[in-house]
């Protein structure tokens, strides 16, 4: 329920809009840095459990996913109190003009290809996660290994793109 109820919870958080808020402009700063302290705690994680060490793991994951909701909690408050970043808009605008789509070019396409793979990912991943570890709680480790086929590497893919995503458009958030 709670993999349903969050994307479409998001989704219309990002209808809300508070105006005149400009306290959070650093948060996409930190929530990059979430997503890559993930990824490193992910690999961390797999390391752990490919040594057989299941507590280092657990606390490994515990801790992914604190980081994921703490990032959840971030996002959504960039969002509905700040205006949308464009890649390309040069001139903080909110508006794409045709001369900043020619500065960046095919980049775009690179960007976006990223940007909907991280999001229709990060969708997906929300109930791989939260099976996944149902499993391993209550003991169905047979289960739990065929769901983190899935949901380690999306996850990884979610952290990692994250960050790629953040870098390439940083130089476009309006100071």
């Amino acid at each position: 329920m709670l993999s349903v109820v969050l994307p479409v919870a998001v989704a219309l958080l990002f209808k809300l809009k508070i105006e005149g808020v400009t306290a959070f402009r650093w948060l996409p700063y930190v929530y990059a840095g979430i997503n890559a302290l993930t990824a490193v705690l992910l690999i961390l994680a797999l390391r752990a459990i490919k040594q057989k060490n299941i507590t280092l793991h657990f606390r490994f994951i515990r801790m992914c996913l604190l980081l994921s909701c703490l990032f959840l909690l971030m996002y959504v408050t960039y969002h509905i109190t700040n205006p949308t970043t464009y890649y390309g808009d040069t001139n903080f605008d909110s508006k794409l003009d045709i001369l900043e789509k020619t500065q960046v070019g095919a980049w775009a396409y690179v960007y976006y290809f990223i940007l909907f793979s991280h999001i229709i990912l990060s969708v997906a991943v929300v109930p791989l996660v939260l099976f996944s570890y149902l499993f391993a709680r209550t003991g169905q480790i047979s289960r739990h290994k065929a769901w983190v086929r899935f949901a380690f590497p999306a996850w990884l893919y979610v952290a990692v793109s994250g960050v790629i995503v953040f870098l390439m458009i940083y130089p476009y958030y309006a100071n």
